[in-house]
Protein backbone atom coordinates (compact mmCIF):
# COMPACT_ATOMS: atom_id res chain seq x y z
CA UNK A 1 0.00 0.00 0.00
CA UNK A 2 1.30 3.28 -0.80
CA UNK A 3 1.86 5.78 2.17
CA UNK A 4 0.85 9.68 1.33
CA UNK A 5 1.99 12.26 3.98
CA UNK A 6 -1.16 15.11 4.15
CA UNK A 7 -0.31 18.19 6.44
CA UNK A 8 -2.98 20.19 7.77
CA UNK A 9 -3.97 23.15 9.82
CA UNK A 10 -6.52 23.99 11.93
CA UNK A 11 -7.86 26.46 14.78
CA UNK A 12 -9.25 25.24 17.99
CA UNK A 13 -10.90 28.79 18.71
CA UNK A 14 -13.39 30.43 21.72
CA UNK A 15 -15.49 33.04 22.64
CA UNK A 16 -15.72 34.80 25.83
CA UNK A 17 -19.03 34.70 27.25
CA UNK A 18 -19.66 36.06 30.68
CA UNK A 19 -22.64 33.86 32.52
CA UNK A 20 -23.30 34.72 35.96
CA UNK A 21 -20.78 37.25 36.45
CA UNK A 22 -18.52 34.91 35.85
CA UNK A 23 -16.33 34.83 32.05
CA UNK A 24 -16.46 31.35 30.54
CA UNK A 25 -15.72 29.90 26.97
CA UNK A 26 -17.48 28.68 24.07
CA UNK A 27 -15.79 26.62 21.58
CA UNK A 28 -16.16 25.76 17.85
CA UNK A 29 -16.75 22.37 16.68
CA UNK A 30 -17.92 21.29 13.34
CA UNK A 31 -19.89 18.29 12.23
CA UNK A 32 -18.22 16.77 8.52
CA UNK A 33 -20.21 16.48 5.86
CA UNK A 34 -18.52 12.97 4.53
CA UNK A 35 -17.81 11.00 7.66
CA UNK A 36 -20.03 12.69 10.06
CA UNK A 37 -18.08 13.01 12.52
CA UNK A 38 -17.35 16.18 15.01
CA UNK A 39 -13.89 18.09 14.37
CA UNK A 40 -12.31 21.01 14.84
CA UNK A 41 -12.16 23.01 11.45
CA UNK A 42 -8.91 22.08 10.03
CA UNK A 43 -7.59 21.43 5.89
CA UNK A 44 -4.69 20.98 3.90
CA UNK A 45 -1.79 23.73 4.08
CA UNK A 46 -1.12 25.23 0.06
CA UNK A 47 -3.89 23.59 -1.61
CA UNK A 48 -5.21 27.04 -2.29
CA UNK A 49 -1.97 28.99 -2.92
CA UNK A 50 1.27 27.20 -2.89
CA UNK A 51 3.53 29.39 -0.57
CA UNK A 52 0.88 29.38 2.18
CA UNK A 53 1.76 29.98 5.82
CA UNK A 54 0.34 27.26 8.64
CA UNK A 55 -1.10 30.40 10.04
CA UNK A 56 -2.58 31.78 6.81
CA UNK A 57 -4.03 27.83 6.36
CA UNK A 58 -5.43 27.39 9.76
CA UNK A 59 -7.02 31.20 9.54
CA UNK A 60 -8.86 30.44 6.47
CA UNK A 61 -10.44 27.28 7.33
CA UNK A 62 -11.48 28.26 10.29
CA UNK A 63 -13.43 30.68 8.10
CA UNK A 64 -14.50 28.13 5.59
CA UNK A 65 -15.35 25.49 7.99
CA UNK A 66 -16.24 27.14 10.82
CA UNK A 67 -18.11 30.66 9.19
CA UNK A 68 -16.43 32.75 11.91
CA UNK A 69 -13.41 35.67 11.45
CA UNK A 70 -10.83 34.62 14.23
CA UNK A 71 -7.09 35.79 15.82
CA UNK A 72 -4.54 33.27 16.55
CA UNK A 73 -3.61 33.88 20.42
CA UNK A 74 -1.32 31.01 20.38
CA UNK A 75 1.46 30.90 18.46
CA UNK A 76 2.90 27.59 19.29
CA UNK A 77 0.42 25.13 17.40
CA UNK A 78 -0.50 21.63 19.17
CA UNK A 79 0.65 18.93 16.71
CA UNK A 80 -1.24 15.84 16.94
CA UNK A 81 -0.58 12.88 13.95
CA UNK A 82 -2.68 9.78 13.12
CA UNK A 83 -3.19 7.78 9.62
CA UNK A 84 -6.29 6.97 7.69
CA UNK A 85 -7.07 4.74 4.65
CA UNK A 86 -8.06 6.53 1.62
CA UNK A 87 -8.96 4.27 -1.58
CA UNK A 88 -5.49 2.50 -2.30
CA UNK A 89 -3.22 4.67 -0.01
CA UNK A 90 -2.46 4.89 3.84
CA UNK A 91 -2.37 8.85 4.82
CA UNK A 92 0.02 9.76 7.42
CA UNK A 93 -1.38 13.14 8.70
CA UNK A 94 -0.06 15.30 10.88
CA UNK A 95 -2.34 18.32 12.08
CA UNK A 96 -1.78 21.82 13.58
CA UNK A 97 -4.20 23.44 15.94
CA UNK A 98 -4.12 27.07 16.71
CA UNK A 99 -5.84 28.58 19.42
CA UNK A 100 -7.62 31.19 18.36
CA UNK A 101 -10.04 33.85 20.10
CA UNK A 102 -13.68 34.52 18.12
CA UNK A 103 -13.51 38.23 16.10
CA UNK A 104 -16.99 37.74 14.00
CA UNK A 105 -19.22 35.89 11.83
CA UNK A 106 -21.61 33.07 12.50
CA UNK A 107 -20.69 29.40 12.09
CA UNK A 108 -23.92 28.81 9.94
CA UNK A 109 -21.75 30.57 7.50
CA UNK A 110 -19.71 27.13 6.91
CA UNK A 111 -19.27 25.94 3.95
CA UNK A 112 -20.16 22.48 2.40
CA UNK A 113 -17.46 20.18 3.78
CA UNK A 114 -19.31 20.99 7.22
CA UNK A 115 -23.36 20.41 7.65
CA UNK A 116 -22.87 21.70 11.30
CA UNK A 117 -20.87 24.14 12.76
CA UNK A 118 -21.70 25.68 16.42
CA UNK A 119 -20.21 26.62 19.70
CA UNK A 120 -20.72 24.54 22.97
CA UNK A 121 -19.15 24.51 26.13
CA UNK A 122 -16.08 22.58 27.38
CA UNK A 123 -18.29 19.66 28.73
CA UNK A 124 -19.93 19.47 25.40
CA UNK A 125 -17.23 19.49 23.82
CA UNK A 126 -15.40 16.61 25.35
CA UNK A 127 -18.09 14.33 24.83
CA UNK A 128 -19.37 15.03 21.20
CA UNK A 129 -15.99 15.14 19.52
CA UNK A 130 -15.64 12.04 17.23
CA UNK A 131 -11.64 11.27 17.02
CA UNK A 132 -8.67 10.47 19.74
CA UNK A 133 -6.48 12.96 17.67
CA UNK A 134 -8.77 15.85 18.68
CA UNK A 135 -9.87 14.75 21.80
CA UNK A 136 -5.75 14.65 22.54
CA UNK A 137 -5.67 18.14 21.02
CA UNK A 138 -8.28 20.05 23.05
CA UNK A 139 -6.46 18.40 25.97
CA UNK A 140 -3.54 20.10 25.47
CA UNK A 141 -5.01 23.12 24.54
CA UNK A 142 -6.99 23.08 27.70
CA UNK A 143 -3.69 22.40 29.79
CA UNK A 144 -1.70 25.63 28.16
CA UNK A 145 -4.70 27.52 28.86
CA UNK A 146 -4.54 26.37 32.44
CA UNK A 147 -0.91 27.84 32.51
CA UNK A 148 -1.36 30.75 31.04
CA UNK A 149 -4.14 31.57 33.36
CA UNK A 150 -2.12 30.66 36.49
CA UNK A 151 0.47 33.36 35.59
CA UNK A 152 -1.59 35.84 34.93
CA UNK A 153 -3.56 35.60 38.36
Amino acid sequence: MKIKNEVSAGGIVYKKIVLNSKTDRLWLVCQHSQHKGWVFPKGLVGDKKADESMEEAALREVEEEGGVKTKIVGHQPIKVQYMYRFQNYLVKKTVYYFLMEYLSGDPKNHDWEVSEAKFITEDAVKKILTYPSDKEAFNKILTFLKKINNHIH
